[in-house]
């Protein structure tokens, strides 16, 4: 019964370690340096999981109260988050010692990516029957 409830928060750490392993091998097979990068891929994985994960845990949440918010509170949620990462991205959009092409992409994948998770769980709760 437990399991589910939050078969979407297993679907969500499933598609995050899949999707680090995918990025490590890309690093490794196309040799980018991390060093320079103002955040580590682990740092930025860490905290757009957590962000993710309490998303989808308070979408879970609102389901189980009033599934008829379910829509807007994952709006709401989503615009809220991207205020958030603005604020994490402001750093990496400041630098001028070095060409940071590469970790602004890099961010904005990882955005693309959670993204889309996010916007898959939402899709298969809204679609159970409350």
């Amino acid at each position: 019964m437990i399991f589910k409830n939050y078969k979407s928060l297993l679907f969500l750490f499933i598609s995050v370690v899949i999707s680090y392993v995918l990025h490590k091998l890309i690093f490794y097979f196309f040799k980018i340096d991390q060093e320079t990068f103002y955040y580590s891929l682990e740092k930025l994985y860490v905290i757009f999981f957590l962000l993710s994960f309490i998303i989808i845990f308070i979408l879970l949440k609102i389901k189980e109260r009033n599934f008829d918010q379910l829509g807007m509170s994952f709006l709401l949620l989503t615009s809220s988050k991207l205020i958030l990462y603005y604020l994490l991205l402001k750093p990496i959009l400041k630098i001028s010692d070095y060409d940071a092409t590469t970790e602004k992409m890099n961010f904005f994948a990882l955005f693309i990516i959670f993204l889309t998770i996010e916007t898959v769980v939402t899709i298969r709760i809204l679609s159970e029957k409350p």
